[in-house]
């Protein structure tokens, strides 16, 4: 079964276009990789997929059912099973870790959050700074509880907008081996925005080169390496 599926999809601001005509289908188990430039559209499919903007054009598919159809909302964000991690993190700073993980447990009303925070906290080795506060952390911690508020919500897809952007060398080292790790262990979906060809090489299993508003290729990363239109040569460099 597909977990996702765009199908025609156009999207615009103004007069820019920024996604068209777009066709996807992204398997069920799959860690894909959105790789382009910036303005290529790769945070618009996961804004589009998350609910939080409409296509001009086309229907939108997860899990089997149609979420959103030519600028129409069909099914809430918050209904879609989806975990969103921003490029800027967006953790509350006036929370504590805990309470940050927990924040969406609490909303729905889970009573055994502080149970849950701790296993998912522990899983990701910070469990020692559930106290703390974000600006306490370093960068590398505080993606991690951005991925710890995401995961403990046991979303089917985890969408994730560029997260190591702003981590040096070895703390990107640290969170991908997370990310990858978690993948295994809970057997979720991720979508991953990035416009870094090293890491998308290096972490997805299916990648999906955009360039200027369409989808330049989508493959392995052995196919992508394999057969690279004249773009894809130039971008990443083979």
């Amino acid at each position: 079964m597909m977990e996702v599926e765009l199908q025609n999809i156009t999207k615009s601001y103004g007069n820019k276009t920024v996604l068209k005509d777009i066709h996807l289908a992204l398997p069920n188990g799959s860690f894909t990789c959105l790789l382009g430039s910036s303005g290529s559209g790769k945070t618009t499919i996961l804004k589009l997929l998350a609910g939080f903007e409409l296509p001009d054009k086309g229907d939108i598919w997860i899990s089997g059912e149609k979420v959103s159809s030519n600028n129409k909302l069909l099914k809430a964000p918050h209904e879609r099973g989806i975990g969103y991690i921003f490029q800027d993190l967006s953790l509350w700073p006036h929370l504590s870790v805990m309470e940050n993980i927990a924040f969406g447990l609490k909303i729905r009303k889970v009573a055994a959050y502080k149970d849950k925070v701790m296993e998912m906290a522990q899983r990701l080795n910070i469990g020692e700074t559930l106290s703390k506060y974000p600006h306490q952390l370093s960068g590398g911690q505080q993606q991690l509880v951005a991925i710890a508020r995401s995961l403990v919500l046991e979303p089917n897809l985890l969408l994730m907008d560029e997260p190591l952007a702003n981590l040096d060398v070895k703390l990107k080292k640290v969170v991908r081996e997370k990310i990858l790790e978690l993948k295994k262990l809970l057997s979720i979906n991720i979508i991953y925005v990035s416009h870094d060809h090293r890491e998308a090489f290096t972490m997805a299993d299916q990648i999906v080169v955009l360039n200027e508003a369409q989808v330049e290729a989508v493959g392995t990363p052995q196919q992508i390496r394999e057969s690279p239109s004249e773009f894809i040569k130039y971008f990443i460099e083979l």
